[in-house]
């Protein structure tokens, strides 16, 4: 598994899902600006890795701007560092040397027909992976998407989700590579990764410093979920993307679809429109994700904050 990441604090524990997963060799991670601006992304996934004990795993700095389009973040939602602002020190550490487009070439050249490519961020990376090398599309095996929503109820606009927004071109180009894609959307999260408070309590109980960190760092995102996006708890998106990529039952429910981004549109900008009926004509891109098994999904997150 390749992972690219705008680490913040659901990313985080996402990353801690896939290091703890013995049924995974996680063989590179490449860092992406989207939920804080890149050097900040960087720095929390040089520190989850430290937290994890998992510093064998290179770290990559990839790009530090979307396409075509002014960066946005998400530190409203995740804090100011990304990592719920509760004093960490995120600063000093020094990612792996190469950048993040060339790891993942390099590595799908390695483990062509078997690297599996997890996205937790804005697809900039992979779009310019798949512009300096097409033959990407050959050589890997699955692409798990944390973006979109099934629903078209977005969490960043009235209809889009972060990811798709932040970098709206870049998900055109790769709804159009060919690439055997897969969509976990926010409406997942929403429905099926709500961490209600009781549920962070007993997990925060676990004991472990790994747990702390990973309920500890969700202290923004509880409040913007509280008063923004009216969630019972803070939901877990990318987690439930990870898990879904190791464990495919926690999958209840697919669909094949063809997938269009919006790029254009001040309004409808991000959006990835879902075609369920089939009015374009045109051939599914893409396997989305209906529903998950959210009681299947707290057991791998537990399961991962007891290791």
């Amino acid at each position: 598994m390749f992972i690219d990441t705008d680490t913040a604090s659901d990313d985080a524990v996402a990353l801690a899902i896939a290091f703890a997963a013995s049924e995974v060799d996680v063989v590179g991670v490449s860092v992406v600006a989207g939920n804080v601006p890149l050097d900040m992304a960087v720095q929390n996934a040089l520190y989850t890795r430290e937290v994890c004990g998992r510093t064998d795993v290179p770290v990559y700095v990839g790009a530090d701007r979307p396409l075509v389009l002014p960066l946005g973040t998400a530190q409203n939602v995740h804090g100011a560092d990304g990592m719920g602002d509760i004093g960490l020190d995120l600063t000093g550490r020094t990612a792996d040397v190469g950048h993040g487009v060339d790891a993942l070439i390099a590595a799908s050249q390695e483990y062509a027909g078997r690297l599996e490519l997890v996205t937790l961020g804005p697809l900039t990376n992979l779009a310019l992976a798949l512009r300096r090398d097409p033959g990407l599309v050959d050589r890997l095996a699955r692409v798990v998407i944390m973006g979109a929503v099934a629903d078209h109820i977005g969490n960043v606009t009235p209809v889009a989700e972060f990811n798709m927004w932040v970098d709206p071109h870049a998900v055109a180009a790769v709804l159009a590579s060919g690439l055997p894609l897969e969509f976990v959307g926010w409406d997942i999260s929403r429905r099926d990764a709500v961490v209600v408070p009781t549920q962070a309590e007993r997990l925060r109980a676990i004991g472990t410093p790994l747990a702390e960190f990973c309920i500890d760092i969700q202290a923004t995102v509880a409040q913007f979920c509280a008063t923004e996006t009216k969630l019972a708890g803070f939901d877990l998106p990318d987690p439930i993307t990870m898990a879904y990529a190791i464990d495919g039952d926690i999958a209840l429910e697919t669909r094949q679809m063809y997938l269009r981004c919006e790029t254009e549109s001040e309004l409808t900008r991000g959006m990835v429109a879902m075609d369920v009926l089939g009015f374009t004509g045109g051939e599914p891109n893409a396997t989305v994700i209906i529903r998950a098994d959210h009681e299947r999904f707290m057991a791998r997150l537990e399961a991962t904050l007891t290791s």
